[in-house]
């Protein structure tokens, strides 16, 4: 009856000889034989290799090489008895299949953009021990360890609990997306466990804030530099826009002029960063006059700012290291600008509007902020490059 035959796995052991393997029961039937090997050095090998069928079709195979024929049979029962278990050829598909392997799956067929940060840690955690454990061997003691490891390193609890978060992400579709059997329980243990220990924390909020005269260090410095190289970033727009706007550096690169609201001083920021979710996250975001002189030259279409974060970044980190401008990020230009806001008077509501803040709470940490008025009003470089001087 062929087509009862073609509803159950079939296992067809491939030789040279005639040393037929009878299984015991059920409704696989294979045919086992073992092939004999001559070696090198002279002694005689056992090799005995499974095949499975769907419909006639290969699709698992594997074989295993033994000194003695009766090792080797043993071996072929045993296997067979494994693989006709129910699970039996799902469990054998993955076999071998490491952590390493189900963050290359997840790197590869991520269709969205992960972000540069979350790419660069799941490509750091492939040079760790953990990396190398087979899927279903791992279990929230490997995950602490490897907690610990980054610990021992001098990673912060805080840069440990972002590793682990990013790894979770993996662990959360590895099994339902591709059969790696990755426990997901397993994760969630480990998170309890890494954060009674205290590997892991909440992030710091940082309070550095640039002054006015750091500030005016680094729009001179840069200013000498695109006059010797007028074709470089133009760092004398992008750092007061950062300031001004409280746009994150991936945002600035990515704006686009099709979302500019011009009648309505407003900017759609696309994909902006969210807890939750970022892809599809879009939000119109309030651009302070001040910000909009520095946009350049309307145009119809194309980036406001068409150059890369890593450019950006890196323009402005070797520019501090060469002022020796200490401990001054370029994300701090966000914290300066929210600040700014609420020294102006500003509510939470009002400053939401320009910060893009969904959740007011996480801009209490700004209440404590005097009225003090605007420190930046009559700043030297604001009349330099204004929309209106700009367009002539």
């Amino acid at each position: 009856m062929p087509d009862v035959a073609d509803a159950f796995l079939s296992l067809t052991l491939l030789a040279d000889r005639d040393d037929n393997v009878i299984p015991q029961g059920g409704f696989v039937k294979p045919m086992g034989s073992i092939r004999e090997r001559a070696r090198k050095d002279g002694s005689i090998g056992y090799t005995a290799q499974i095949i499975i069928k769907r419909k006639g079709k290969p699709t698992h195979r594997e074989a295993a090489t033994f000194d003695r024929r009766t090792s080797a049979l043993a071996w072929l029962r045993n296997r067979e008895a494994e693989l006709n278990e129910p699970g039996g050829i799902e469990r054998a598909r993955v076999k071998g299949l490491t952590v390493g392997d189900a963050i290359d799956r997840y790197i590869t067929d991520s269709v969205r953009d992960l972000g540069r940060t979350k790419e660069q840690v799941l490509k750091a955690i492939k040079g760790y021990d953990l990396a190398k454990i087979e899927a279903a061997d791992v279990g929230p003691e490997d995950i602490v360890r490897f907690a610990r490891e980054l610990t021992a390193t001098g990673i912060k609890p805080q840069t440990v609990n972002n590793y682990l978060s990013h790894l979770s992400a993996v662990f959360a579709v590895a099994k339902p997306g591709w059969g790696i059997p990755l426990d997901r329980q397993a994760m969630r243990d480990a998170f309890g466990v890494a954060k009674r220990l205290g590997l892991t924390g909440k992030s710091e909020k940082r309070e550095r804030r640039p002054t006015i005269a750091e500030i005016n260090r680094l729009m001179d410095y840069f200013a000498g530099q695109e006059k010797r190289n007028p074709g470089m970033v133009p760092m004398t727009r992008v750092v007061p826009f950062a300031l001004f706007s409280t746009r994150r550096l991936g945002e600035i690169c990515r704006i686009d002029w099709r979302d500019w609201d011009a009648p309505g001083s407003r900017i759609l920021v696309r994909d902006m960063k969210h807890p939750g979710e970022k892809i599809g996250n879009d939000q119109w975001c309030d651009v302070p006059s001040e910000a909009i002189g520095f946009m350049g030259e309307l145009q119809t279409a194309g980036r406001i700012f068409p150059y890369s974060e890593d450019a950006v970044g890196a323009n402005f980190t070797r520019a501090c290291q060469f002022l020796e401008i200490d401990d001054l990020h370029f994300h701090d230009l966000r914290h300066e600008g929210i600040s700014r806001l609420f020294e102006m008077g500003w509510t939470i509501p009002r400053a939401a509007t320009v910060s893009g803040h969904r959740s007011w709470q996480s801009l209490q940490r700004y209440s404590h902020l005097r009225q003090t008025g605007d420190k930046w009003a009559g700043w030297k470089w604001l009349p330099v490059l204004t929309m209106k001087e700009r367009r002539g």
